[in-house]
């Protein structure tokens, strides 16, 4: 029982051991681990406090050699969450979510290049047939690219509202139903007031003096109307 113990003990100061500086968190972990080398590692949580009108968020994620890697949170300085993001090489990559006070915003896809090699392979998936897929080969920046289905919400109902697709940082696809809302406020729309035609006074007074004058419009079968007395 001893010799299983051991390693359990020995753990946390072995961790303890490649951190210059630390944190002890609530839950008891061990986070904002800084190494020998200056790097942070591990588990990470910081406050960020209001400043110049901007408000105040608390993230928290890991690290690895310095970068940000996996999943980030943010949360408002009430707890209410802000965002979530992936990471990788210390850049965006993947599906990442923002939030207001009601509910979910927005959705935005992003890939990350390996900065370890000079060129990339990409899949790109054709347009024309899914089941088919190309290879792209890019330069590699040290920067993220928007790439895949961007989606924007009604926070209030949940629905998609607008959707972009983004191929290696170009727009190559947009659709907008941000307008489907308006239309569903009337099922009988009204014309606006500008739009509505008043004929003059001084028409009006004619027409009731000279009732046999008065033209009106029928259909004759074509594409436009014929007028008789």
């Amino acid at each position: 029982m001893r010799f299983f113990l051991l390693p359990l003990i020995l753990f946390p100061t072995w961790c303890l051991a490649q951190c210059v500086t630390f944190s002890i968190s609530s839950r008891s972990d061990t986070v904002n681990c800084t190494d020998k080398s200056g790097m942070k590692q591990g588990k990470w949580k910081n406050q960020v406090p209001s400043i110049r009108g901007n408000p105040g968020y608390v993230e928290e994620g890991s690290y690895m050699n310095g970068q940000k890697e996996g999943v980030w949170r943010t949360y408002s300085l009430m707890g209410d969450p802000l965002s979530m993001e992936n990471y990788k090489y210390g850049m965006k990559h993947g599906l990442c979510a923002y939030f207001n006070k009601i509910g979910l915003e927005r959705e935005e896809r992003w890939r990350a290049p390996d900065t370890s090699k000079v060129y990339d392979t990409i899949d790109v998936p054709d347009l024309r047939d899914p089941n088919k897929v190309d290879q792209v080969i890019i330069k590699v920046e040290k920067r993220s690219l928007k790439h895949g289905i961007w989606r924007y919400y009604d926070s209030y109902t949940g629905k998609v509202i607008k959707q972009e697709e983004y191929l290696l940082d170009k727009l190559r696809m947009q659709s907008d139903w941000s307008n489907e809302a308006l239309i569903r406020e009337s099922d009988k729309p009204q014309p606006a007031l500008d739009t509505i035609k008043v004929k003059p006074k001084e028409v009006l007074d004619y027409e009731k003096k000279n009732p046999k004058k008065k033209t009106s419009k029928e259909r004759d079968g074509r594409t436009y109307y014929k007028e008789s007395s």
